[in-house]
């Protein structure tokens, strides 16, 4: 129909500049379109284009649009029949991603691009560009900046311990690290595999770290060693016929380990010895060795002070080997030699009537005199049976006048103050009957 009213109109146009005299005279004025181009078509082809009835198309450079009427008549008025005008496409703005933003070479306008970007410590998913199409769209846009590193943290160097004296731990502190999160610098937890700083460190090697967490759930650890070490003397044995104890583990640099030997051995080397900073012992190596009894000494006296912290003395004094109460002690006592031993207890036997008593220790004859020299000194008499048990200080402890079981004995001895710390010490050793 619009096709049909301009054919009409163009040829009444040209009637009428035929019948005025306009025929191939400038009637409107001329035409000029900024960012493109026009087709004008003239009623006889003439060489002006804005002669009466002339009709021009207009079009758009690539990148513009129109706005206004696409065709346009010159009329009698002078005036063209519309309007027209071109402009340069332009996209919406775009978004702007979060923690990022974007470069672009001419705004939003046609064919310009613009270049996404992130801000440190995020990274860019998605388009990394988007360019303004002739549709008003954007090519790409769909873009985010996502924190995906991980956070930064540097674990403390804690330098090589050694363990002081007598001591098998060291306590050892740092300063706990402080993580560094690249993107926003917030971090949610710190979090600590092994002991806390300020805690005691056994001997060894112990494997420490540290994890941190960002808002993201992204995580970063570091990892540091603690190491402990305990000086240690070569490790000692305990002498044969004795026991030894320690404090501690016994053979680290401080410890001390006491020496004992069992009734009826003495003490040869050092009595005590200690693991020194060099990791060498003190003193001189510990042994046990058979006491040696000397019975050819001038006084009871004398012979007594043998057995002096030593050894404790069951003295059994008899009229005569027939004795009957002396018989039944002795057979006895032969039953019970281990639990005498484990008691450090030796027997000594005064039999007969001087000038014709005999004294023995073991296989051991005591001469008569030095026999009758033990009976005055400890009051016992010669003519009926009697014992006298003594401790290791020579102290008389308790006096018998008839025999009495082994059992009777050891539950006597078992008493003494000193005798409880030795009952101790041989069952940490194993000794028993």
């Amino acid at each position: 129909m619009d096709t049909w009213r301009w054919s009409v109109c163009g040829i009444l146009l040209l009637q009428i500049c035929r019948g005025l005299g306009y025929e191939g005279t400038p009637w409107c004025a001329p035409l000029k379109v900024k960012h493109g181009q026009l087709t004008c078509q003239t009623p006889r082809g003439e060489r002006y284009k804005n002669v009466l009835g002339t009709r021009c198309k207009v079009r758009c450079s690539r990148g513009y649009e129109l706005q206004g009427h696409s065709e346009i008549l010159c009329l009698t008025s002078k005036q063209w029949s519309g309007k027209y005008t071109c402009r340069e496409i332009q996209c919406p703005k775009l978004d702007m991603p979060t923690n990022g933003g974007y470069k672009c070479t001419d705004g939003s306008y046609y064919n310009s691009r613009c270049q996404f970007f992130c801000s440190p410590g995020y990274a860019l998913q998605g388009d990394r560009s988007a360019t303004c199409q002739a549709g008003h769209r954007w090519s790409g846009g769909r873009s985010m900046c996502a924190d995906v590193e991980p956070p930064v943290i540097k674990c403390p160097s804690v330098k090589d311990r050694t363990a002081e004296p007598g001591k098998l731990a060291v306590r050892v502190t740092w300063d706990t690290p402080e993580g560094k999160d690249t993107a926003d610098g917030i971090l949610t937890d710190v979090e600590l595999t092994g002991k806390p700083p300020g805690s005691d460190f056994p001997e060894g090697n112990h494997k420490m770290s540290y994890t941190v967490f960002d808002r993201a759930g992204n995580k970063a650890t570091c990892r540091f060693s603690v190491r402990v070490t305990v000086r240690r003397c070569s490790p000692l044995s305990t002498p044969d016929n004795g026991w030894m104890r320690c404090d501690g583990p016994g053979d680290n640099y401080g410890a001390t380990c006491d020496f004992r030997c069992l009734g009826g051995f003495e003490l040869q080397g050092s009595a005590a010895r200690v693991c020194q900073f060099n990791m060498e012992w003190s003193g001189v190596e510990t042994t046990c060795s058979p006491m040696k009894i000397n019975v050819a000494v001038r006084s009871a006296a004398a012979l007594l002070d043998q057995f002096y912290e030593k050894r404790r003395l069951l003295v059994i004094s008899a009229p005569s080997g027939a004795n009957h109460y002396y018989r039944f002690q002795m057979t006895n006592l032969q039953h019970a030699q281990c639990g005498l031993d484990l008691r450090h207890v030796t027997v000594v036997e005064l039999v007969g009537v001087f000038p014709s008593q005999i004294g023995r220790i073991r296989h051991r004859l005591i001469a008569p005199g030095l026999a009758l020299q033990l009976r005055l000194l400890l009051q016992m008499p010669q003519n009926s049976f009697s014992m006298v048990l003594l401790d290791k200080q020579g102290v008389d402890k308790q006096r018998y006048a008839f025999p009495v079981t082994a059992p009777e004995i050891f539950t006597t001895i078992d008493t003494f103050p000193v005798r409880l710390e030795e009952m101790q010490l041989q069952k940490e050793a194993g000794h028993s009957c």
